[in-house]
C-alpha cells in the first residue's frame, strides 16, 4: 500500500510543482538525467549481479523487440490506409513502440511484485528498452525525419552511455559470480532508491493535456496500439500459445501494458516528428495507462486462476 501512496503521491507533487511555478520549467531535465544516468545505473550493478541466468529471462528482453517491430508494421499498414504524413507515422511509432519500462514501471512493478520484481524491470528496460531505442529507435527517427546517422555513430552512444557501461559490468559481475563488497552494494541500493520518487516526480511534471485536434485519430490509435492490442498479442503469445508461468512472465507481461515511453517521444520530438502528437501521447497515455494496467493485471489475475 506503501508503494502505491508514494506512486501518485510523487505524480501529484510533479503536477502540482509545475502548475504552481515552484518547480523551473525545464527541471525535469536534470531529474531525468539524474535518474537515467545515476539512478538505473546503480540499480543494474546491485539487481544484475545477483539474478539468476535461465531461459526466463529472454521473455522480459524480448518485449520492448516485440513492441518497436510490431509497430513498424502495424503504423506503417495504417499509415498507407489513412494517408499519414512521414512526420505522424514516426511520431507513432516511437511513442506506441516504446513502452515506460523505468519510469512508471519501477514504481508499478515494485507495488505489485516487491523489491524482488525490479531485477525482471532491468531486464527489460536495459537489453530490452534501451539497446532497442538506442538502435532501432534511432534508425526509425532518421528515416522518417530524413535524417542520417552511421551504424558507427549510433555504436558510439550505445558504449558510452552510462546505464549500458553499468549494465555490461553487472552482467560481467554475475558470469563471473563476482560478489560486489557490502559497503559498495548498499550504496548502490541506495543511489537506486531514488529512481521511483524522482522518476514519477518527473513524470508528473511533463503531464499536460490539449485537445488533440486534427491529432485524434493518430491518437486514438495510437493509444490502442500501445495500451490494449500490444498487451493482448503478449498474453496471448506468453500465456496461451507458448504456455509460460512465473513471477519473470507475469512481470514481463505487465511491462509490456506499460505506456509510452518519455524518452523515446523526446527524441522523436527532437526529431520534428509532430511533437505535439508525441505530447499528446504522453500526457493522455501515461495517466491512462494506470488504468489499463489495473485492468490488464485482473485479466492476468482471473486467468492465472483457471
Amino acid at each position: 500500500m506503501s508503494n502505491l501512496i508514494l506512486l501518485f503521491l510523487c505524480l501529484f507533487l510533479g503536477f502540482f510543482l509545475r502548475k504552481t511555478k515552484l518547480f523551473p520549467e525545464s527541471g525535469h531535465l536534470a531529474l531525468n538525467s539524474f535518474v537515467i544516468n545515476i539512478s538505473l545505473s546503480a540499480l543494474s550493478l546491485y539487481y544484475i549481479p545477483k539474478i539468476i541466468l535461465s531461459f526466463e529471462v529472454i521473455f522480459p528482453v524480448a518485449i520492448a523487440w516485440l513492441n518497436i517491430f510490431l509497430a513498424i508494421a502495424f503504423f506503417g499498414l495504417l499509415a498507407k490506409y489513412f494517408k499519414w504524413s512521414a512526420a505522424i507515422t514516426g511520431a507513432l511509432i516511437m511513442c506506441a513502440g516504446f513502452g515506460n519500462t523505468s519510469f512508471v514501471g519501477i514504481p508499478v512493478i515494485q507495488s505489485l511484485f516487491g523489491e524482488n520484481g525490479l531485477k525482471t524491470v532491468m531486464l527489460a528496460d536495459q537489453p530490452g528498452s534501451f539497446v532497442a531505442l538506442s538502435t532501432v529507435g534511432i534508425a526509425v527517427v532518421n528515416f522518417y525525419s530524413g535524417g542520417k546517422s552511421s551504424i558507427s555513430e549510433i555504436i558510439n552512444k550505445i558504449i558510452r552511455f552510462p546505464p549500458f557501461i553499468a549494465f555490461s559490468l553487472a552482467v560481467i559481475l554475475n558470469i563471473f559470480s563476482i560478489n560486489m563488497p557490502e559497503a559498495l552494494d548498499e550504496v548502490f541500493a541506495k543511489l537506486g532508491a531514488t529512481t521511483v520518487p524522482l522518476a514519477l516526480v518527473s513524470v508528473g511534471s511533463q503531464l499536460s493535456w490539449q485537445h488533440p485536434g486534427i491529432h485524434s485519430k493518430p491518437l486514438f490509435w495510437g493509444l490502442i496500439f500501445k495500451l490494449m492490442l500490444f498487451p493482448a498479442f503478449i498474453f496471448v503469445l506468453y500465456f496461451i500459445i507458448l504456455n509460460q508461468r512465473g513471477e519473470t512472465i507475469e512481470i514481463a507481461f505487465m511491462e509490456a501494458a506499460m505506456g509510452p515511453m518519455i524518452t523515446a517521444a523526446i527524441i522523436a520530438s527532437t526529431h520534428k516528428l509532430e511533437p505535439k502528437l508525441c505530447n499528446l501521447m504522453m500526457g493522455v497515455g501515461i495517466p491512462l495507462s494506470f488504468v489499463t494496467l489495473a485492468f490488464w493485471c485482473v485479466v492476468m489475475q482471473l486467468y492465472l486462476r483457471l
